[in-house]
């Protein structure tokens, strides 16, 4: 075990970070102390712990204790193995105690729902099992991270429409368990059909707001060349949750669009590149402003990508900006 946290500090880059934050970081796993004084989303930053995904899969624990450290009050999981009822190697109850010996919450979880949305498959996930699992981590919401991947492009008014029946079915599941199913963006939501109606605002239009909440990337929508704020206005309260994000300053071309629609997704990704949380182009402080407005209740830093050597360091630099900048 020893040899394995040795080889994990050394690909971490976390000697550096140890630096960076203190000596402290790195001591034996306790409760950690949180700072954070404000009561709103904002100032309780959570992070989607995708961000660390190559981490987690070498040391949970330790990966888990120095997002702590860091000062975040909670994250957003993912990867979820059914059926080994565990993430990234750690049974439920294992990681309920993790994250609370670390003064960690979770309140919500990117759950793979993409069969359960496609209306041309007939092997669907088990939303049941799902909210048991969100439910036994004290979980508020069960979200679903993406549409069915493998034809994208391909998408129309009509899988958008079934897509929102299926997220009310899963809502009703959801609410008998005292939870909420959501739907979190990319970009190609926002591509236009002929009636010039986008995805995301099918989805919005057919789902009930008491069961069905969504999760605003607000890197995505930027990049479809769309203000969420505009989203906020239109859709007053139905965006409970926001993905903060950066995009990189030499890196801002839309992706939605006649050039784009049709492309393969590797052909638009190269046009894509995140930054930490206030080093890129997004204005944040602007949009902060429609928190209420839009129903805000949970906020998590996330960064699809990390450039920095030292992981750590860069989900550093986003939570510092967030609370010099932003949780005022």
């Amino acid at each position: 075990m020893q040899n394995s946290r040795r080889n994990f500090l050394k690909q971490a880059g976390i000697g550096a970070v140890s630096a960076y934050l203190g000596s402290s970081l790195l001591s034996a796993c306790t409760s950690s102390t949180k700072t954070v004084t404000g009561k709103g989303p904002i100032h309780n930053i959570g992070l989607q712990i995708y961000s660390l995904r190559d981490l987690l899969s070498q040391d949970p624990k330790l990966t888990l204790e120095t997002v702590a450290k860091v000062g975040y009050t909670h994250i957003e999981t993912f990867g979820v193995d059914v059926a080994n009822n565990s993430f990234w190697g750690l049974k439920v109850p294992e990681l309920k105690k993790i994250l609370s010996d670390n003064g960690l919450s979770t309140f919500s979880g990117h759950y793979d729902l993409g069969k359960y949305l496609d209306r041309n498959n007939n092997d669907k996930e088990s939303v049941e099992k799902y909210v048991e699992i969100a439910a036994e981590l004290g979980q508020q919401y069960v979200i679903a991270p993406v549409n069915p991947m493998h034809d994208l492009n391909n998408l129309k008014v009509e899988d958008y429409q079934y897509a929102a029946e299926q997220l009310n079915k899963a809502g009703k599941i959801a609410k008998k368990a005292g939870l909420k199913i959501g739907y979190h963006n990319h970009f190609w939501e926002f591509r236009q059909f002929a009636n010039n109606t986008r995805g995301l605002d099918i989805m919005l239009a057919f789902t009930e707001k008491d069961l069905v909440a969504f999760e605003m990337d607000l890197f995505w929508i930027e990049k479809a060349g769309l203000n969420p704020i505009s989203y906020f206005e239109k859709y007053p309260g139905r965006f409970e949750m926001w993905h903060v994000k950066d995009m990189d300053k030499q890196f801002t071309k839309t992706v939605v669009g006649e050039e784009y629609d049709q492309s393969p997704l590797d052909s638009i990704f190269k046009d894509v590149k995140y930054t930490e949380v206030g080093s890129g182009t997004i204005d944040f402080v602007n949009i902060i402003q429609a928190a209420q407005k839009s129903g805000l209740v949970h906020a998590f830093v996330e960064q699809d990508d990390i450039y920095l050597p030292n992981k750590f360091e860069s989900v550093k630099k986003s939570y510092d900006y967030v609370q010099k900048f932003l949780a005022k």
